[in-house]
Formats: C-alpha cells, sequence, structure tokens
C-alpha cells in the first residue's frame, strides 16, 4: 500500500497573517451565519455576537445554550467520570464558567466535539445554559479534535477517538486517508483503535513501537483503507494472542514481573536491531508470530526480564 510522506513544516513569519484586532467585527455576516443566529435563538438559545475568527477570517457565533439541546460528537474518546468530578468541583469553587466549547448544530441539536468533560460537569452542577461558539461549517467537528486539550490523552484514548472518527468520516466525507493526516495524527493508531475496541484490556504500548516502523497513511478512499487496518488489528490480535501464550508459560516456570510482554515482543522483533528501518506489515507480524510460537522459555534467565528487553 502507497503510504504518503510527511510533509515539512516551517514556522511562519511574526505577524504576516490573519486579521487585525479591530477586523474581527468588521463587515457583514453572510446570509448563512445571520440564519444560523435565528435558528440558535428559536432553538431556546440566543445569538450574542458574531465576529471572524482572527486567522481564516471565518465568521462564528458566540451563544448561550440551554443544556439540554448539547451533547458530544460519537467519534470522540470515552468520558472520564473522575476527570468530570474534579472539573465540576473547580467550576464550582471558582463560580464562574469561563471556557466556552465549541459546537456545530446537527438539526435542533448541537454536537461538541471538544466539549465532552465541561458539559458533563456542568451537567453533574445543575446548569441550565453553556456558553458556546457555534461554527457555521460542519465538518469542522470532523476536524477539531486535535484541539481537544481537557484531558492528557493515553495511547488507548487516542487510538478509540482516531478510529471512531475514521468510521464516521467514511461515511461523511470518503476521501482517501492520507489526506486526513492532522486528524488521524499517525497511522499505528487506527489499527491499534479497531484492537483496543475489540479488546479493551490489550497492551497496546507493548506493540506501539513495532507498528509506528510498519505503518503509512494509504492512499485508498477511508472505507477501503479501514478494510486494510480491520486486517491489520486481525494480525496483531493473532500476535499478542501467541505473546500471551509464551508469557503464560514464563509464570508457570516462575518468572513474575510486568515486563513479561515486551520482553516477549522485544526478543521476537525482527527490526530490533535495525535502526530506523522500515518493513512490511505483513510479513512483519507473520515472522513474529511464528517466532512467539517457537519460542524457548527454557533459554530465559533471571535477570533478562528486569528492563523488559533483555540481551
Amino acid at each position: 500500500m502507497a503510504a504518503k510522506k510527511k510533509k515539512r513544516r516551517t514556522k511562519k513569519k511574526e505577524d504576516s497573517r490573519g486579521l487585525k484586532a479591530a477586523e474581527l467585527v468588521e463587515g457583514q455576516p453572510p446570509q448563512v451565519v445571520r440564519e444560523l443566529a435565528a435558528a440558535i435563538n428559536e432553538d431556546g438559545g440566543v445569538a450574542m455576537g458574531m465576529y471572524r475568527d482572527p486567522l481564516a477570517g471565518e465568521w462564528l457565533i458566540l451563544a448561550g445554550l440551554p443544556l439540554n439541546k448539547v451533547e458530544p460528537t460519537p467519534y470522540q474518546r470515552d468520558l472520564s467520570r473522575a476527570h468530570v468530578m474534579r472539573l465540576a468541583d473547580a467550576i464550582d469553587k471558582l463560580g464562574r464558567f469561563l471556557d466556552p466549547i465549541i459546537v456545530v448544530r446537527q438539526g435542533e441539536q448541537y454536537w461538541t466535539p471538544n466539549g465532552h468533560h465541561r458539559l458533563s460537569a456542568l451537567k453533574r452542577l445543575g446548569a441550565r445554559s453553556i456558553t458556546a461558539l457555534v461554527v457555521p461549517d460542519p465538518d469542522v467537528a470532523h476536524r477539531i479534535l486535535i484541539l481537544n486539550t481537557e484531558k492528557a490523552h493515553g495511547l488507548k484514548e487516542r487510538s478509540l477517538e482516531v478510529i471512531r472518527l475514521a468510521e464516521a468520516l467514511a461515511r461523511l466525507d470518503d476521501r482517501p486517508e492520507s489526506e486526513y493526516e492532522v486528524e488521524f495524527e499517525e497511522p499505528s493508531l487506527l489499527t491499534l483503535g479497531i484492537c483496543y475496541d475489540r479488546n479493551p484490556k490489550l497492551a497496546g504500548a507493548t506493540y506501539h513501537s513495532v507498528l509506528k516502523r510498519l505503518e503509512g497513511f494509504l492512499d485508498e478512499p477511508l472505507s477501503e483503507a479501514l478494510k486494510v487496518r480491520r486486517a491489520r488489528a486481525k494480525k496483531v490480535m493473532e500476535l499478542d494472542a501467541a505473546v500471551g501464550k509464551v508469557v503464560d508459560k514464563l509464570k508457570d516456570i516462575g518468572f513474575q514481573s510486568p515486563y513479561l510482554r515486551p520482553f516477549v515482543v522485544a526478543r521476537i522483533n525482527p527490526l530490533r536491531f535495525q535502526r530506523g528501518k522500515t518493513a512490511d506489515f505483513d510479513e512483519t507480524m507473520e515472522t513474529m508470530i511464528e517466532k512467539a510460537k517457537k519460542f524457548d522459555v527454557s533459554k530465559v534467565r533471571a535477570g533478562q526480564i528486569s528492563g523488559g528487553g533483555g540481551e
């Protein structure tokens, strides 16, 4: 499969793009924005102001929305109850909600791609409404997840978030996977996301470094690329099952360490000592599965596992 090379990013010259402060409110909002403001009022909210974003000059609406009209997009990471409780407590102590969420209008409801935890925190506090930046362009909801900084991403959360977004986009905008580099961050997350969906307890970090050297963004439409990702995820799950059997054998002969699985994967990784080298996905997976099946636990010595990779 063809993989797209990453473009080199260069720093923009300071004070070279976007609008000046006074220009943010200059001009007449286009008809579609004025109609959206009217719809917000009809939905029980209030459009408090319209302005242009400072970088691209696109029009946005600052609005107050009924809390029961807002819900998270269906393709983001799972809610952390602990984080919601901490956030609700912090907002309650401050006595103010100062961080508007971003939303797009879907029917008479509003989707937030980056405000799940703030929304839930306000609901927990019994609030009636929430302040939001309403973006007229619904496609923004598909792309804005990269700005989400409410809660630190773990590998599992990142992977599940990316695969859910990919599956949604395959139905909405079936462009080549390689055109979504910014949204998906890295190709290995797509494969791992499917793995985590099938097995939430997967030790995905154990395989992440290997997958990063095997994966590239595909030039096929998302719907077709996802078929490739599912096939690759199946291989990873097969490898994990084979590695799991080796780990069980090591435990049976007395080894007890949190590094058992990383140790085994390091030992069977054909790219382990080939710094910077990439390889074919299927060929590498087959090699690792075969090595796992032939792994001789009797040759493992005490002290080799402490660092996870052995010698």
